[in-house]
């Protein structure tokens, strides 16, 4: 029992650790610097840089939503292709959408 304690413990702070890493990058991310412009304009005192900013936030949200639109696809045809007994191409796609994901941070 206290074999499996320590595992999920150190299961749980590996899990912790990486949202913390993930909300690091998030900085970085399409959908933090999204976050930024939206924010920016929210807080912009003329009507220049509100638009500015808001189309800054839109074109990387434009990013975001492509790729996560493809990551599905991906998933589609990897379930797919799994249903019909086809390993390789299912793990195949599978990889690609895990790409999209990764580019959709």
């Amino acid at each position: 029992m206290k074999s499996i304690a320590k595992q999920l413990t150190s299961v749980g702070a590996g899990m912790l650790l990486s949202i913390a890493a993930i909300q690091v990058y998030a900085a970085e991310s399409h959908i933090g610097l999204a976050l930024e412009h939206a924010q920016t304009a929210a807080k912009a005192g003329d009507v220049n840089t509100i638009v500015n900013h808001a189309d800054a936030a839109k074109s990387h949200i434009k990013v975001v939503d492509g790729h996560l639109k493809a990551a599905v696809t991906s998933l589609d045809e990897a379930a797919a292709h799994a249903k019909q007994g086809h390993t390789d191409l299912a793990k195949k796609s599978a990889e690609e959408a895990v790409l999209h994901l990764n580019a959709a941070q």
